[in-house]
């Protein structure tokens, strides 16, 4: 092939991006240093999804962050990694020579102020106005030079917002957002690591730069703790306009490590998941799986057991109807079409209660490896029966009676059903059809012959309908 040909078929759209979606990773960065023109066709689909595994100089080596203003503009979806190991464990803060335990309370500073908008510009313009001086970080010398000492540099990498800013101010057209961190023992899942920290900034930075096309988020595989560290109202950092980019997700996905639970555990992960999942309200896709053993439905949490107030009061004071109420709110969707739960432990109720509250909104629902333990899967999906039936009764239909029977089947040929149907279809429809052609030539009298046309025919033609039965 000439290169004249190549060239004018390399012009077309469609046979250009058919190449590329079809090339492996490899050839893509070996065709981009061929030429510029190559380069610049390449990057879209090159740079389409990247992956960032969290170390200390992730998003402060300067060359890399060139490289990010460069090819930022093309990232529409971000995978961040960041496992649970030995090196995000954090030992308590002890005073040297007394032993103490120093109480530390973090407060995310920030020196840049909100941009208005996410864009390249602004990105080139933030290096030359942030300067972040290590008094200001932590509040004090003393709580300063005691962390630099205890601390490794990986826990000074996650605390740095203003690093994570810059990287996500460099991808203004971000629409999916990946965030996994897996590999958290069962031992510390009530002290906090580096990597809710490292959390701690994602979100700060997410909310800052606020991408306007964010609208698919993804939590695969994620401990229970970060929820807190991930929920908008609250947190640490939060402020009012925290939840302007949440309630843009459309499509939730989570797989969270199961833990035990039950009226004599801890019901404070659940709580704080309800709490996470109430504060994104446009959902229309939602994927929720417990991994390890079974876990309960984090739909119905308002009337999970667990998570229930005793029944009796220790204030004789108080008022008694409380006891009755539950803690929380139930979970409401507007918007949801999809719902997909997987590994979780319910009650019938809780599943026909969530699937009558969003009866008219949801068109698809699934229960996979789910174990109820009390009634049975008729019972939840009782909501849809008696819709079917209020549906029947409305057309005046008789419900129909159901008889279950093994009955041999045997297919008939296609000719005698063509010949059923050709037999069938004209009388049905030959009544209605004579109708409608005279109804529509009584409607073609002109408005120049309208006085020719008698009272009591007008009258007929304002009134006729086609009636369908």
């Amino acid at each position: 092939m000439s290169s004249a040909s190549f060239a004018n078929l390399w012009r077309d759209d469609i046979i250009r991006q058919g190449l590329l979606s079809q090339a492996q990773r490899d050839d893509l960065r070996a065709l981009r240093l061929v030429a510029k023109d190559f380069a610049r066709d390449v990057a879209p689909v090159l740079f389409k999804s990247i992956r960032v595994h969290f170390s200390t100089n992730a998003f402060t080596r300067r060359a890399r962050m060139s490289a990010l203003d460069r090819i930022g503009v093309h990232v529409r979806e971000l995978a961040f990694s960041m496992p649970h190991h030995v090196d995000t464990f954090l030992p308590p803060l002890l005073m040297p020579g007394t032993l103490e335990e120093v109480k530390f309370t973090y407060e995310p500073r920030l020196s840049l102020s909100r941009p208005s908008s996410s864009s390249s510009s602004t990105a080139s313009s933030c290096y030359s106005s942030c300067s972040s001086t290590a008094s200001s970080k932590y509040g004090s010398w003393e709580m300063n030079d005691l962390l630099v000492k205890h601390y490794p540099p990986l826990f000074h990498a996650a605390t740095d917002v203003e690093s994570f800013l810059r990287a996500f101010i460099a991808m203004p057209n971000l629409r999916h957002l990946h965030a996994s961190c897996p590999g958290q023992p069962s031992g510390q899942r009530y002290r906090r690591d580096i990597v809710d920290y490292a959390l701690v900034s994602l979100r700060l930075a997410i909310e800052t730069a606020n991408p306007t096309q964010l609208e698919s988020l993804e939590l695969a595989p994620i401990h229970p703790g970060a929820m807190l560290h991930l929920r908008p109202q609250t947190s640490i950092g939060s402020s009012p306009a925290s939840t302007r980019v949440w309630r843009r997700i459309k499509t939730l996905r989570i797989e969270m490590d199961s833990f035990e639970y039950g009226r004599d555990q801890p019901s404070d992960h659940l709580k704080i998941l309800h709490s996470y999942l109430g504060s994104l309200r446009a959902l229309e896709n939602l994927q929720f799986q417990w991994q390890g053993a079974k876990g309960p439905c984090p739909l119905s949490l308002h009337i999970e057991p667990c998570t229930a107030r005793p029944t009796s009061l220790d204030c004789s004071n108080a008022c008694p109807d409380s006891s009755a109420k539950s803690a929380f709110r139930p979970l409401k969707f507007r918007h949801l079409k999809t719902m997909h739960l997987t590994n979780a432990s319910l009650d019938a109720n809780q599943a026909s209660a969530f699937i009558m509250s969003h009866r008219k909104v949801l068109y698809e629902f699934e229960f996979e490896k789910c174990h109820l333990r009390s009634g049975t899967w008729d019972d939840a999906l009782a909501p849809l029966t008696a819709r079917m039936h209020k549906t029947n009764a409305r057309k005046g239909e008789k419900p129909k009676q159901e008889e279950v029977m093994d009955v041999p089947i045997m297919l008939s040929p296609l000719d005698e059903k063509a010949e059923l149907i050709d037999r069938v279809d004209e009388p049905l429809w030959e009544d209605v059809f004579r109708k409608s052609r005279h109804l529509q030539a009584l409607r073609k009298v002109s408005s120049r012959t309208k006085d020719l046309v008698p009272q009591q025919v007008r009258k007929l033609l304002r009134s006729a309908r086609v009636a369908w039965h």
